[in-house]
């Protein structure tokens, strides 16, 4: 489904890669979790796959394929297309990329206005079925709604029904949690558990918290400055980790949380 290919990607204004040699599959309706804490390359990488690479300031090499459509070399106008259309993207703070001055409704019916023929009743019907399947209580009322009059994580399923409305392939979801409590969090993540179960779209989900991603994805890896240094089933990873880099990141988690969750 997504395939990334020996990805290299280094900013004019650093001194080492950014990415580095990174290779990475996604299968038909599969989570992957990405994990690493910050500055390891995680974003970078989403920010390929989207399209969103600042190509005037950068280096890259490699490939990356999306049902066999190459992406990283794309023209622009491709990207555009696809963009919206077959991948959606969920960033970790909705307040700074939401528009304050537009009503929830039309932000989630943008990608639909850009990339169909929908007539105006159709559009605001689909927009009203990503919230209800992001769960977001009374759709309608919240269409009406400017983004500073919704909570966080209200905010947060208003984005994520954004990036559904169109029906991706590919959801890319970076750190979508990371600003919300604890309660909230794990309402989210069930959320795209069954979002996933139910219209089989694919994610790449990105996270500095291993315990959060243990929770949501079957397969991990592991990037540590730019390099993947880690990869394999969640709970394999999580309980007996190949890499001093990933048992770092274990080790950050609560220790009373891992011993209640260990099998």
């Amino acid at each position: 489904m997504l395939e990334i290919q020996d990805l290299h990607v280094k900013f004019h204004n650093r001194d080492r890669e950014a990415v580095s040699g990174v290779s990475l599959t996604i299968q038909d309706g599969e989570i992957l979790g990405l994990v690493g804490e910050s500055g390891s390359g995680k974003s970078v990488t989403a920010m390929s796959v989207a399209g969103l690479l600042p190509r005037k300031q950068c280096d890259y090499t490699g490939r990356i394929l999306l049902d066999g459509q190459e992406l990283l070399h794309a023209d622009r106008s491709v990207l555009r297309e696809i963009q919206g259309a077959e991948i959606g993207v969920v960033f970790q703070e909705p307040q700074s990329c939401m528009d304050p001055l537009m009503k929830i409704g039309s932000q989630v019916e943008e990608t639909l206005r850009i990339h169909t023929q929908m007539p105006k009743e159709e559009r605001h019907q689909r927009a009203l079925a990503a919230m209800a399947a992001a769960e977001l209580p009374d759709p309608e009322g919240i269409c009406d709604k400017y983004p500073h009059e919704l909570s966080g994580g209200m905010l947060q399923r208003a984005m994520i029904a954004a990036a559904i409305v169109n029906r991706p392939k590919l959801l890319l979801l970076d750190e979508p949690t990371t600003a919300l409590d604890v309660t909230i969090q794990a309402q989210i993540l069930e959320m795209l558990k069954k979002l996933n179960r139910e219209s089989g779209v694919s994610m790449l989900f990105i996270s500095h918290n291993l315990n959060v991603v243990r929770k949501l994805c079957r397969r991990v890896a592991v990037m540590q400055r730019g390099v993947l240094v880690e990869e394999g089933d969640t709970d394999q990873v999580f309980y007996h980790p190949q890499h001093p880099y990933t048992q770092k990141l274990i080790d950050a988690i609560p220790t009373r949380n891992r011993k209640e969750e260990r099998p």
